[in-house]
């Protein structure tokens, strides 16, 4: 009995662990998010926005001041970018790219462990988007 509880401890560790330290291929997430319209999924959130010259600069600002958000690849200049962001406690990573092209935004947010964010990444983008109009609208 106290060997089963000592394997299981050991199998749960580990799985938190790989959820930490799991590499992260920029081939398999840093891609075009190909966002036709709104959608709202089990495992993350597409989004596509008019926007105006220097949107997509003033979008990475507000994305990198985001708790526990790294660039994965890309740059706003190459007018394609990847974040990755983690939770606060297990560390599981969110993926989002922004890209940008022809007056439009696209950003598809998504989870890469489990079937559903539970909304997560849904918050997490109209977030930045609705701070994007605040500060648009007051400047």
């Amino acid at each position: 009995m106290r060997m089963a509880l000592y394997l299981i401890l050991i199998c749960l560790v580990a799985g938190l662990a790989w959820i930490r330290l799991a590499p992260s291929d920029p081939a398999r997430w840093h891609v075009d998010p190909q966002v036709t319209a709104d959608q709202d999924l089990a495992g993350g959130v597409r989004r596509k926005i008019a926007f105006e010259s220097g949107g997509l600069a003033q979008l990475h600002a507000l994305i990198l001041a985001t708790p526990r958000t790294l660039v994965l690849a890309g740059a706003p200049e190459e007018g394609r970018v990847t974040y990755v962001t983690r939770s606060a406690w297990f560390g599981f990573p969110d993926y989002t790219t922004v890209q940008a092209g022809s007056g439009m935004i696209e950003i598809w947010g998504r989870l890469r462990f489990g079937q559903s964010d539970l909304g997560v990444n849904k918050a997490r983008v109209d977030g930045w988007l609705a701070q994007m109009r605040e500060e648009q609208e007051g400047a």
